[in-house]
């Protein structure tokens, strides 16, 4: 995932596994609703799915291959 996801589609991802709604995520990360949907359709076409909860669940699967860490969990 790192190869083809941008570090800020990485940050999206992550917000939108933890639960967040697009204006949740655009608060969290600073940026505005309008760059969230974007960040979120290019996340889309880049993981192959269709909702938010196939992007959940690939986005899951792809960050415990990379990581032994799960960042997505942390709370910050």
């Amino acid at each position: 995932m790192s190869e083809f996801l941008t570090e800020r589609e990485k940050a999206v991802l992550i917000e939108l596994m933890r639960g967040k709604s697009n204006r949740g995520i655009a608060k969290k990360l600073y940026i505005s609703l309008s760059t969230v949907k974007a960040h979120i359709s290019s996340v889309f076409q880049k993981l192959k799915v269709k909702n938010r909860v196939e992007a959940a669940v690939k986005g899951v699967f792809l960050l415990n291959l990379l990581s032994d860490n799960n960042e997505f969990m942390d709370n910050n």
